[in-house]
């Protein structure tokens, strides 16, 4: 079993999270509210986003790239294959 299954309803509940707080956004933005509040709002959502990719990186280090039994060419193409999501991530 993957490591996004194992905590599945962690992570459904994080995205459940975001996307009130994107719906939320979406009502500021559209009942004209104050600079102030939208920016909060970007802010919450920004840090469940952040929240969320830092469990799942977390879970995939652990299960893929600690994984004893992966040959040291399989650990080397992960670790390649994150450090390319990171990287777009951080763009």
């Amino acid at each position: 079993m993957g490591h996004t299954l194992k905590h599945q309803k962690s992570l459904l509940t994080r995205v459940r999270r975001i996307k009130g707080q994107a719906a939320s956004l979406e009502t500021a933005l559209e009942s004209g509210e104050e600079c102030l509040k939208v920016l909060q709002q970007v802010a919450a959502v920004r840090g469940a986003v952040n929240g969320l990719m830092a469990e799942l990186l977390e879970g995939h280090i652990k299960e893929h790239l600690m994984n004893e039994s992966a040959t040291p060419a399989e650990r080397s193409q992960d670790l390649e294959e994150i450090v390319s999501v990171i990287r777009s991530y951080l763009k």
